[in-house]
């Protein structure tokens, strides 16, 4: 999507966790559009670059974009960052979108939306991994190993394993809940005939373990951790203090907004700081390995 298109839309829906509510019921009075009103707009921006009638196009899907968004909780991110994550899904859904295919813009957008949040998911699950506490890392290498079955966990086994690991059963019901996630449709749809491959299993791996990984694992979690200090460490007072902020505080980070108007940026910048600093971690530690 073009720059003169992207700024206003993030201007109109910008999202913070304050107003997370208030965005909530506003996007709700954007109407849905029938489908001779949908095949109008999206004519016009694909043969006239029609600004205005992308901006309709995405603004009456903001609520589809909320609503697959609240799917992901159980993995410790803001919710106010997984909408933002979806949004831009979203606007490269309409980009892409060809009204003479037949199939509803809803459906098309969908694998864009969850495309775009398991990106942003897997981009930052490594980086919440290692930056949680001592009992939630040995929770993260060992719950699975310690499971008797695939169902999930019963009260006496989860206390079990609590007592074990010397955490608590609230901890242990938790960490399964993260690392079961949220069940998503993974292949695309089979009439998507595009050379690119933008459904979640573009983005996904196989997170089980195998008996050499694990005990890998095992021996990396005190470097790892040691490596996250000596990285951060490395990086300027900016990015470090975004990095901080949003994964190494135990109350739960501060959103993308937060940080924007605490360093007087917008919150995109905040957003391409977080990355930049996240990449040249992930650089180092993996050199001192």
């Amino acid at each position: 999507m073009s720059n003169a298109l992207t700024l206003p839309v993030f201007t109109a829906t910008a999202i913070t966790a304050d107003s997370l509510e208030h965005y909530s019921r506003a996007i709700k009075a954007y109407p849905i559009l029938t489908a001779e009103e949908e095949y109008s707009l999206a004519t016009k921006f694909k043969n006239e670059n029609d600004l205005e009638a992308a901006r309709q196009l995405i603004v009456s899907h903001l609520r589809l974009v909320a609503s697959i968004a609240r799917g992901y909780n159980g993995y410790g991110l803001p919710q106010s960052d997984l909408i933002q994550e979806g949004n831009i899904g979203l606007m490269k859904a309409v980009k892409r979108f060809d009204p003479e295919r037949g199939v509803r813009l809803v459906s098309f957008a969908m694998h864009w939306i969850k495309a775009e949040i398991h990106e942003y998911i897997v981009r930052n699950w490594r980086l919440v991994k290692i930056a949680t506490t001592k009992a939630q890392r040995k929770l993260f290498f060992n719950l699975r190993s310690m499971k008797t079955s695939l169902n999930s966990l019963q009260p006496a086994e989860a206390a079990h394993i609590a007592r074990t690991l010397n955490v608590k059963p609230e901890e242990v019901f938790e960490m399964e809940a993260r690392l079961n996630g949220h069940e998503i449709s993974l292949e695309a749809n089979i009439d998507d005939d595009s050379d690119e491959n933008y459904s979640p299993i573009a983005y996904l791996q196989d997170e089980g373990l195998g008996p050499l990984e694990a005990l890998q694992a095992k021996q990396m979690d005190v470097a790892e951790t040691t490596g996250l200090a000596h990285a951060l460490q490395n990086l300027d007072e900016r990015s470090r203090r975004v990095v901080e902020a949003r994964w190494l505080q135990d109350a739960g980070g501060k959103t993308l907004h937060e940080l924007a108007d605490e360093f007087g940026v917008s919150a995109e910048r905040i957003r391409q700081i977080e990355q930049k600093a996240m990449q040249k971690m992930k650089v180092q530690m993996l050199a001192n390995r």
